[in-house]
């Protein structure tokens, strides 16, 4: 079955805003809560999407947990996601922790956001 004129263009146009957001820090909200922050690398059919130098926030559990011990990775990983910069809900009642690159499962993304400075857009909308 041969694409019609309009779905070819489609296409092209769907994968030209693809390869635009290529190398660019994007937010993703998935279906359990959670934000992934990080550098858009690639997707595939099945709308999976990888992020490199990923960042993963989700809210504090109200509950106080029983924890295993830490280990010194653990530790590491701790150390480094206190120094990330945290996602702003307004409520400071997110977690957040480093995890380097991720491949975030398609079927559980809700919603897909560029992350761009004011700067930025104002340049964007420029070149346009």
């Amino acid at each position: 079955m041969e694409d019609s004129t309009d779905e070819k263009q489609s296409k092209a146009h769907a994968k030209a805003y693809l390869s635009s957001l290529l190398d660019k820090n994007l937010r993703i909200s998935t279906t359990d809560g959670r934000l992934f922050r990080g550098c858009f690398k690639c997707t595939d059919h099945d709308q999976n999407i990888v992020l490199s130098d990923t960042f993963e926030y989700r809210r504090r559990s109200s509950a106080p947990s029983e924890k295993a011990p830490e280990t010194p990775s653990d530790v590491a990983l701790s150390a480094e996601a206190q120094s990330a910069p945290a996602a702003d809900d307004g409520s400071g009642n997110m977690s957040s922790r480093y995890l380097g690159m991720v491949v975030v499962p398609g079927q559980h993304v809700v919603k897909m956001e560029l992350e761009e400075f004011a700067s930025q857009r104002a340049t964007r909308k420029l070149a346009v």
